[in-house]
């Protein structure tokens, strides 16, 4: 048997290759309350289990995590479940590719926590959840027979764990992805409208992400948005339209880098006549973080706000969509304030997106109480109440904002769901009974 080492610094496509020389299509590893560990389906997996348990700093007592192999194409699919106290564990698919299974499996449940912490912090009754599937790097991931076969095959994977996951749309996945994926499982959100979802929410995620900046400028009473600099990494479904709504409430200008040539070209033709310096930088290249700027906004890749970049931050304010931006929320977050830079939790503001497909359920009406309540001042869980509370608690306590909001989301992350109780638990331990490891897919 390998080595837990071994496994996890395999590369994806290698640990595909140990997967089918072992038989496996299937496989999960589920916590074991009684005796404070993770069980893997397969013995000859336990060794990762182990290690996760053991050594891994992502692993918060994770409920379960789901992984299954596609039909057609070497492709890794996953549910990671962290919690389902709220109810069942609800987030989005990723479509990604990672440089070996360690990173894949510490992405995954520090996602799926994250979820966990911002549905609770927006008040909805859902626990905390992710999906990614691995991009095979060998195939063209444009390719609309390859999607299709992938989402499709996804879509069958989730309706396979009972509803104790349910998915919806993330980087990498596009609403076509989604149409895929719900043509095979109902349990799913962020369908397209035509088939009576709520579609891309990331014009969405883009307004409650400015709703945070305002409220940190409220905070440090700094007036408004009006002729503020503001630095935003990336330029993608959530910056583009955060731009619009900054470039609204008057900003004075924009500063703004991706990697990707298209979405460049895309963002300097649509505000060609805004105050908008948009360029084009390698991978790597974060030099976006370092502007002179009142405002930053990391709307791309996490683990950028970090003890090597946090020093040549010349920002203010830190708020922006993306997930899990500090590579060590307790020790990032305590640099940030030592160098009197203010840090508003991404899990706090970038919540809009789940807010809009989680309850698709529910039906429609104008001007959404339910939705628009997430983006008043007067609501108690509005993102602009809420990043005043976690900004007063952390000034009261002289503590991180970071620190307040993880104490104040796991604290309601522990209520339980008034309807469904442990609804999520009882499915994850439904699926072991019923050894759905064994299962054909």
């Amino acid at each position: 048997m390998s080595k837990p080492s071994d496994l996890l610094t395999m590369k994806p496509s290698r640990f595909i290759d140990f997967l089918k020389a072992n038989s496996i299509n299937r496989f999960y590893f589920i916590y074991d309350e009684e005796n404070s560990k993770l069980v893997a389906s397969h013995q000859v997996l336990q060794s990762i289990a182990d290690t996760i348990t053991n050594n891994s700093p992502d692993f918060t007592k994770h409920e379960g995590m789901f992984f299954q192999l596609s039909d057609e194409y070497d492709v890794l699919m996953s549910a990671f479940v962290h919690k389902t106290n709220r109810g069942q564990a609800a987030g989005g698919l990723r479509f990604w590719q990672y440089q070996n299974m360690d990173d894949f499996f510490a992405d995954g449940m520090r996602l799926a926590q994250g979820m966990t912490r911002k549905n609770a912090l927006a008040n909805l009754w859902w626990g905390g959840g992710k999906g990614i599937m691995i991009h095979n790097q060998d195939l063209d991931k444009n390719n609309p027979e390859y999607r299709k076969s992938i989402y499709r095959n996804y879509g069958r994977f989730i309706s396979s764990l009972n509803g104790c996951y349910v998915t919806a749309e993330d980087v990498g996945t596009c609403e076509a992805d989604m149409a895929n994926i719900f043509s095979q499982t109902r349990f799913t959100t962020c369908i397209p409208s035509s088939f009576g979802g709520s579609g891309n929410p990331s014009a969405a995620t883009a307004l409650g992400v400015v709703c945070g900046m305002e409220a940190a400028i409220e905070f440090l009473n700094l007036g408004t948005l009006k002729n503020k600099t503001v630095a935003i990494q990336g330029m993608g479904n959530v910056a583009e339209p955060m731009m619009s709504y900054l470039f609204e409430r008057g900003v004075k200008q924009i500063i703004a880098a991706d990697i990707n040539p298209e979405l460049v070209k895309k963002v300097q033709n649509k505000y060609s006549n805004q105050n908008l310096h948009a360029r084009l930088v390698d991978i790597g290249d974060n030099s976006i973080l370092f502007e002179d700027c009142d405002i930053l906004a990391p709307c791309a890749t996490g683990a950028i706000i970090n003890q090597q970049t946090i020093p040549k931050i010349q920002a203010k304010i830190i708020c922006g969509a993306a997930n899990n931006q500090l590579l060590s929320s307790e020790s990032d977050s305590l640099l940030l304030k030592e160098q009197g830079i203010t840090y508003v939790p991404d899990f706090l503001v970038n919540r809009m997106g789940i807010v809009n497909c989680a309850d698709e359920q529910a039906g429609y009406v104008q001007n959404d109480s339910f939705f628009e309540r997430h983006l008043q001042k007067d609501y108690e869980f509005s993102i602009y109440q809420t990043t005043l509370r976690v900004f007063k608690q952390s000034a009261l306590n002289n503590a991180t904002p970071a620190a307040i909001a993880i104490q104040l989301s796991d604290e309601l992350a522990e209520q339980t769901n008034p309807i469904y109780g442990y609804r999520g638990i009882e499915i994850i331990r439904s699926l072991k009974e019923s050894h759905w490891h064994n299962e054909s897919p």
